[in-house]
């Protein structure tokens, strides 16, 4: 009973330990920002969906070329005459000199349903019932149809290209879009996880503090008030401290989301906020003259007047003629019967080979007046375009002066930084040797708390700015 007992035991042990072996360890990825530019620009759902719109874009261009091409097409008809249509012929036709002396030989296929009596002699006005076509029939053909020349034909191809060029221009803008949105989620994580770092330290401090403060107040070296202020300021970081983890994580997932992997992924950033801010501090940005035709809404903007272009050549093209030519086969088998199948059953067969030329006349005006507003289409495309070159010049120095403003606010709270780090460590010599109380310590911590802030937001503001000037001037940073 017992080696049972410990062959059970034994057994679901084993089994629970392969079960572990097998289990899929969940995801990891580490990432430098580069990398996980790279890894968003394949894998991000915004990339995905730009890539699937040219692949759209490519069978629409082909659908286009495919439309000038040979197109067969074949048809089976199969008729089942359950009531034949009857015929009537003048029966004079059939007896000239009235010879005909009994007419039910021709009602052989139909009846006298309303009991008209059947006259003995044919007159000039009497008509004898024929069916013409057997009950059953089945048909094959098959049409072979080219089209030789349609202006309007030769202008959809050349906007299918155009269209094909733009959507390489709206993927290229998506990943753009994809490159500034994972560095500002990127850089959004490294500040949240530096003010954990930052306050955490700062807690610390304040707990030291504040235990040393209890221990005088308790010798009753120092007033209650110098204890509370350190109190509330301690209160106040924590809660900080608190929300900023929680931060953290929102910040992680957002990262994850934007790159295109589950937002729980356990994600690991390389890079450090202070080195990306002085990577993308460049002196040289502005020296370089602004070349407008690089920027891909100049690109966009450009290709909408092409094809307002294209679509007043199309309007034009639609009063020229067009021609096209057809080869049909077919085979048909007629009978009273379904013996279609058989060998012996006879099927006879047709051709035919025709060229079609259209000839557009006159329209009533209408053709014209379809050109005029495709003409005044395109004229409003090319203001709208001359506006779009001045906004995006507009952008660019908006974006360059923003740039060069996160620089410099980048030193000065540097500086400040340093300046309030100093006055702060002042501020603790005075308050532990009595100099200074509680309130002028409180001031200095919540002084050099707002500074440390504000350069993390500097060192942000760095990395997203550049990314909008470079976004701008569509060239990758250095």
């Amino acid at each position: 009973m017992r080696r049972t007992s410990w062959f059970l035991c034994f057994y679901s042990l084993f089994t629970l330990y392969t079960f572990a072996q097998e289990q899929p360890k969940a995801a990891q990825y580490t990432f430098s920002l580069d990398e996980a530019i790279e890894f968003a620009l394949k894998n991000s759902y915004q990339s995905i969906n730009a890539r699937r719109d040219v692949a759209k874009a490519l069978q629409r261009k082909w659908e286009t070329t495919a439309a000038g091409l040979p197109q067969l097409n074949a048809a089976i008809d199969y008729q089942n005459q359950l009531k034949q249509p009857v015929s009537f012929l003048p029966a004079a036709a059939f007896d000239p000199f009235n010879q005909i002396r009994n007419l039910d030989q021709f009602y052989d296929v139909t009846t006298n349903a309303s009991n008209t009596p059947i006259p003995a002699q044919p007159g000039p006005d009497d008509f004898i019932p024929i069916v013409f076509s057997p009950q059953q029939q089945l048909s094959a053909t098959a049409t072979l149809t080219q089209l030789l020349f349609d202006g309007s034909y030769l202008v959809g191809l050349e906007a299918a290209k155009s269209f094909l060029e733009y959507t390489y221009n709206s993927e290229e803008k998506a990943q753009l879009a994809v490159r500034k949105s994972v560095i500002n989620a990127y850089g959004s994580v490294l500040v949240a996880t530096e003010s954990v770092q930052i306050l955490e330290k700062n807690k610390a401090t304040l707990q030291q503090n504040y235990k040393e403060a209890q221990k005088i107040l308790d010798n009753g070296l120092t007033e209650e008030e110098d204890v509370e202020q350190l109190q509330i300021t301690l209160l106040q970081i924590t809660n900080q401290l608190n929300n900023a983890v929680r931060l953290q994580k929102i910040a992680l997932q957002m990262f994850n989301l934007t790159i295109g992997v589950d937002v729980a992924t356990d994600t690991i950033l390389n890079d450090t906020l202070d080195a990306l801010a002085t990577k993308n501090i460049d002196p040289t940005a502005g020296t370089q003259p602004f070349i407008i035709e690089n920027n891909i809404d100049y690109k966009l903007g450009y290709l909408l007047t092409e094809q307002r272009r294209l679509e007043l050549k199309l309007e034009k093209s639609r009063a020229l003629p067009s021609l096209s030519a057809f080869l049909n086969y077919g085979t048909q088998a007629n009978g009273n019967s379904f013996t279609f199948l058989e060998s012996e059953h006879p099927w006879f067969q047709s051709s035919i080979l025709g060229v079609q030329l259209n000839i557009p006349i006159f329209s009533s005006l209408g053709r014209t007046a379809k050109t005029k507003q495709a003409r005044i289409a395109l004229e409003q495309a090319n203001t709208s375009f001359i506006e779009a070159q001045q906004q995006i010049q507009l952008q660019y120095n908006n974006a360059l002066s923003d740039y060069q403003l996160a620089v410099e606010t980048l030193a000065t709270t540097r500086q400040n930084l340093t300046l309030a780090e100093r006055i702060e460590h002042k501020n603790q010599i005075k308050y532990k040797e009595g100099l200074a109380t509680s309130f002028e310590l409180r001031q200095a911590q919540l002084q050099l708390y707002n500074v440390q802030q504000e350069v993390l937001q500097a060192m942000l503001a760095i990395i997203t700015k550049k990314t909008d000037l470079t976004q701008i001037i569509n060239t990758p940073n250095p």
